[in-house]
């Protein structure tokens, strides 16, 4: 059996030097796998297990020291029911911790974790439930029997933790005291135990069902709970309406925001890991008439595949893409309306593009995901720092590719011409409803159309549509109604195929699970470039782009359809707009 010295006699010292001080090795048998890793590779603490001069549970003790955590053998340990309490079902089972001391004066809970490489859960813990968190390590399997012993029941469901608010007499006395409650008060309802575990469930729920943003909205006689699923709005079971305060406090608490301002918006962002992965939320406060709205944005970088071939591009658009964005110079648009995946196809091509012989700076408000290799620039506007200021600057830093989040005003524009005359690369977004009314936008903004001509090198319109679930899609035969929807006869889709989702566990009964985008790509040539110089109408330029090979957003939604990718309801729901134009 190991001995265990104190863990400062272990913290932040060589793995080798620690099992030795441990009694498990010498230093013959340290050195012997030293030479084994550098003829080899691998890692150290593998080395020594192969050779079989230490078990699993050794290393896992030795690392745990090494970064200052105590050992706790918790074979045999009873842990009291008020301690198990003070953890949701949930966030044990999620991040693999189990409560074995809490001191209620300290508000300090002590907990034992199933690998020291599990440090991030420490953070979180403290972030979502307010607690001073002290780690220790245990073995694997000890933690996996206790939390089947003490976690092995269903998380509490939705009703449940409404119906313990319900029953929370403290917070029923929040009911109508909107401008009379004080800050004590406003600190202690957020710290409640029940408000604390409600949030954290709407969390939990939204990340696992994959949801893009989180709704908190206050009504003079309900509080509504909303989270949106592949563009979609689902309403969640709402609790009293007296609660409002006392969520959005706690998720200022959680931003680092000023719980005591109420009277203004305020944004903030909150970093977590669930079940591993690294989420971002975006906090968003606005003031209303009935409280504080809150809209979380929630940002799982593991769900955002950066790949310009992942996003849903017919084989010719990504062609046309990729010779856009290899262009030395000029400017490349992506536009479509808000939430259509702008942002994520920006990315994509910049990850493409991102080597170590290429400068890359963006600016953003925000910056959603951060990418290595990339200078990253968050705007500020309420201290005077807008696009255009940060693009004059950026200029100075001698990059080859620049992105401008948005272009919304002439000084940003002229700005990013300018850019591209002088042999940079310009990527940015506009908000319009398909390629060729992208021109009248920038017009419209006070650009020259000599100026437009001389940079812009193509125009990519994009939406969002939502996938048919694989796992209950089924075929059927559309009305004539439904086809009339797209402008379709039924000898316009002679033999096609197509389907829909009946909806199953695997979809939240919706039919649908995860997005693609479809794409209209507008290319710039001699003719498009001569009719924007005389003033061509939108519709113009689109005929003339389509003669040229372009597909239009409702094209190329019609072969998502018939490759059974998505539904006509999708399509003409996204598409409408742009054929109205």
């Amino acid at each position: 059996m190991a001995k265990i010295p104190p863990v400062i006699e272990l913290k932040n010292r060589h793995l080798g030097r620690i099992l030795i001080k441990m009694g498990l090795l010498t230093r013959e048998k340290v050195h012997k796998c030293l030479a084994i890793q550098k003829e080899k590779g691998g890692k150290l603490g593998q080395v020594f297990i192969d050779q079989g001069f230490i078990k699993p549970s050794d290393l896992r003790i030795a690392l745990a020291g090494q970064r200052g955590m105590e050992y706790v053998d918790l074979e045999g340990v009873e842990i009291p029911q008020d301690i198990i309490h003070q953890l949701p079902a949930q966030m044990a089972r999620t991040y693999r911790i189990i409560p074995v001391e809490y001191d209620k004066s300290r508000n300090q809970m002590t907990v034992a974790m199933d690998s020291p490489d599990n440090f991030r859960a420490t953070d979180d813990l403290s972030t979502l439930m307010g607690y001073k968190v002290v780690a220790k390590v245990s073995d694997e399997d000890s933690v996996k029997e206790l939390l089947d012993r003490y976690y092995a029941e269903e998380d509490e469901s939705m009703s449940e933790l409404i119906g313990e608010i319900e029953s929370d007499t403290s917070l029923a006395q929040l009911a109508g005291r909107d401008a009379s409650i004080d800050l004590d008060e406003i600190k202690g309802a957020a710290e409640s135990n029940t408000v604390i575990k409600l949030l954290n469930q709407v969390l939990m729920l939204a990340i696992r069902d994959k949801a893009s943003d989180i709704h908190f909205e206050p009504f003079e006689d309900k509080y509504q709970m909303r989270y949106r699923i592949d563009g979609v709005l689902y309403d969640m079971e709402s609790p009293p309406n007296y609660i409002a305060m006392a969520l959005s406090s706690r998720i200022k608490v959680m931003a680092g925001l000023d719980i005591a301002e109420r009277r203004l918006p305020q944004d903030g962002r909150i970093a977590l890991v669930m079940g591993g992965n690294p989420v971002d939320l975006r906090v968003s406060i606005l003031p209303t008439m009935f409280g504080e709205s809150v809209v979380l944005r929630v940002l799982d970088r593991t769900q955002v595949n950066l790949q310009l071939d992942m996003l849903g591009m017919q084989d010719s658009d990504l062609n046309s893409v990729n010779q856009l964005i290899h262009k030395p110079n000029g400017i490349v648009v992506v536009t479509g309306p808000t939430g259509s995946g702008k942002t994520t196809t920006l990315y994509s091509a910049l990850k493409e593009l991102n080597d170590t012989e290429t400068k890359i700076i963006t600016t953003e408000n925000p910056v959603e995901y951060d990418i290595d290799g990339l200078v990253q620039v968050q705007i500020r506007p309420d201290i005077g720092l807008t696009f255009a200021k940060c693009l004059r600057s950026i200029l100075r830093q001698d990059p080859d590719i620049v992105m401008v989040g948005e272009i919304r005003d002439l000084e940003t524009a002229q700005i990013a011409i300018q850019a591209s005359l002088t042999g940079h690369l310009v990527f940015t977004t506009v908000h319009t409803n398909d390629a060729p009314s992208t021109i009248a936008r920038l017009l419209d903004l006070g650009l020259e159309p000599f100026l437009i001509t001389a940079t812009l090198e193509g125009i990519v319109a994009q939406r969002l549509v939502r996938k048919i679930c694989t796992q209950c899609k089924t075929e059927y035969e559309p009305t004539e109604e439904m086809l009339m929807e797209l402008d379709l006869r039924p000898e316009d889709v002679g033999d096609k195929t197509f389907y829909y989702g009946k909806g199953c566990n695997n979809c939240n009964r919706t039919g649908y699970r995860g997005r693609t985008g479809i794409y209209e790509i507008m290319t710039f040539n001699d003719e498009l470039r001569d009719l924007v110089m005389n003033h061509a109408s939108t519709a113009v330029l689109r005929e003339a782009a389509r003669r040229e090979g372009m597909r239009t957003l409702r094209e190329n939604g019609l072969k998502a359809i018939f490759d059974g990718i998505t539904t006509l309801d999708e399509v003409a729901r996204e598409t409408i707009a742009a054929e109205e134009e």
